[in-house]
């Protein structure tokens, strides 16, 4: 099945979408900051570059769009008609680059919760898990001085 938008109009749409704050992230840093959490941004030191960081209990959020990210049973991450060979190798490589961003962070000592788009919608529920994972304590916690060093210069 042919693309319904022109090539060029395509690239326009693909070229709009962001990766920094995004609606889904927006409402879930309102959320944690109106719970009173205080957090990092996009913090560069860290594997996977995580969307909100929480430096002193060595926790991260990534924010994960459902069509990018291949959220599992998701109406969301549906396949595209055309180019189907490029993109299930472009998911294939996300998700591939995603499982390698948390093996790292767990490697050090983080621990990340995946928030995916469609449960930004659902506030009462996203609230619950985003306070049992801050509230819980990190089973890692240990003292990665050199790790420490470079959030402390970002």
């Amino acid at each position: 099945m042919a693309d319904k938008l022109s090539p060029e109009q395509r690239s326009r749409n693909m070229a709009r979408i962001r990766g920094k704050n995004t609606a889904p992230e927006m409402t879930v840093r309102q959320l944690l900051h109106r719970l009173g959490y205080r957090y990092r941004l996009h913090v560069a030191g860290l594997p996977g570059r995580p969307d909100i960081v929480f430096p002193a209990r060595r926790k991260v959020v990534f924010l994960h769009g459902c069509f990018w990210h291949r959220h599992l049973g998701c109406k969301y991450a549906y396949m595209p008609k055309s180019r189907v060979d490029f993109w299930r190798r472009k998911f294939d490589q996300n998700i591939a680059r995603d499982e390698r961003d948390l093996s790292a962070l767990r490697a050090i000592g983080w621990e990340a919760l995946v928030v995916w788009e469609c449960e930004v919608r659902k506030v009462d529920t996203l609230r619950g898990r985003l306070v049992r994972f801050l509230e819980t304590p990190n089973v890692f916690q240990r003292g990665d001085a050199e790790w420490r060093k470079k959030l402390s210069r970002t």
